[in-house]
């Protein structure tokens, strides 16, 4: 039995002398408040949230501040992510009249005094401020807060995923890792023996990997759920398809043509795309585009309606064509995407409608 130490060094940890945490085996913790600021400066800054309509025009300004504390530790690999922070937006406001003549601009500022990680599945509160609160001051006010705050709160859930992954630790998780050891520097004979003995088959398995990840760099996924309802086909589709409907279900603004070839644009904005195939009460087939999505990137949306029996719909949804990635490279869109579709729209048609089984 060797003596204690004297074991094989591949299987001893111990710290190395050019100083490279292997693995990220020991713990390790990356300051992470600088790199806050600037992402949710680049997230939240120049936001147009209304631009017209109901003669009103609303937009975010630039971050003020962000304070607080954010950092991300990882130990043997594993991302821990810790943060309590407070931001506060400025944003601006102007009312006009029929004829486009300014009533009205005012300042103010959106106040999220508490996002951290022990909440990071739950929207932090966001408070909407303005400076004049007379009749006009608060008619911005409350249009900044019910077309702002679901367009801040996505934002924030970009950086709460963004923390999750490794913030700016990611990098350095994905590339502090010992390279493979040259053919050369082999601690015993046998050692490099054996790379040589298997060097044919690993340059007939090298392209295959390749592809592999060439595949996963490209990754998209398909979104596939069943739905069932309790009322009529043709009524699912006029709800599907009707944008009065869908602010009242959403709590947000949407525009929605209901001829093929026509667009739309939902929650706020946050999605926008074009009918492809429209069946009254039976089909609908639409191009979705996220605005987090990276350019140039669009999945298509097929839902199935079908009434096996009188009263009750089932919704067959196919979501093609979902990135892995979103623009900022948080590998959570397939995830979010999915949950959209059944809390944000099935759910809230059962709940709102009356719909429920």
């Amino acid at each position: 039995m060797a003596k204690y130490g004297e074991g094989d060094k591949r299987w001893i940890v111990e710290e190395r002398s050019d100083g490279t945490n292997v693995h990220n085996w020991h713990w390790s913790e990356t300051d992470c408040l600088e790199w806050s600021r600037n992402l949710l400066t680049k997230l939240l800054s120049d936001l147009t949230l209304l631009d017209g309509e109901g003669n009103l025009f609303v937009r975010t300004k630039k971050v003020e501040k962000v304070d607080g504390e954010a950092y991300v530790n990882i130990r043997k690999g594993k991302i821990i992510p810790g943060y309590e922070i407070s931001v506060v937006l400025a944003w601006e406001g102007e009312a006009r009249d029929s004829d486009g003549k300014s009533l009205l601009k005012v300042d103010g500022t959106v106040e999220i005094p508490y996002i951290a990680d022990e909440n990071a599945d739950e929207d932090p509160e966001v408070k909407v401020l303005v400076k004049d609160d007379g009749p006009i001051g608060r008619r911005l006010k409350e249009a900044m807060g019910s077309r702002g705050k679901p367009v801040i709160l996505e934002k924030v859930r970009v950086f709460v995923e963004s923390m999750a992954r490794g913030g700016p630790a990611r990098e350095d998780l994905e590339t502090k890792k010992v390279a493979p050891i040259p053919k050369n520097q082999t601690s015993s004979p046998a050692e490099a023996a054996a790379p040589a003995a298997a060097g044919k088959k690993e340059v007939a398995a090298a392209p295959e990997k390749k592809e592999v990840k060439k595949k996963k760099k490209e990754g998209f996924k398909t979104i596939s759920m069943t739905e069932k309802f309790s009322c009529r086909a043709r009524d699912m589709y006029e709800i599907l398809m009707d944008e009065n409907r869908w602010k009242g279900f959403t709590q947000s603004n949407a525009r929605i043509s209901k001829e093929v070839g026509g667009e739309f644009s939902i929650f706020d904005g946050s999605v926008t795309g074009r009918n492809v195939e429209l069946q009254e009460g039976k089909l609908i087939v639409q191009q979705w585009r996220f605005g987090s999505w990276p350019d140039g990137i669009h999945s298509t949306v097929k839902l199935t309606l079908d009434e096996p029996e009188s009263g009750l719909t089932v919704v067959k949804l196919t979501h093609t064509d979902v990135p892995e990635e979103d623009r900022y490279g948080n590998a959570t869109v397939v995830e979010n995407t999915e949950r959209g579709w059944r809390d944000l729209i099935f759910n809230k048609i059962r709940a709102v409608f009356g719909f429920g089984i």
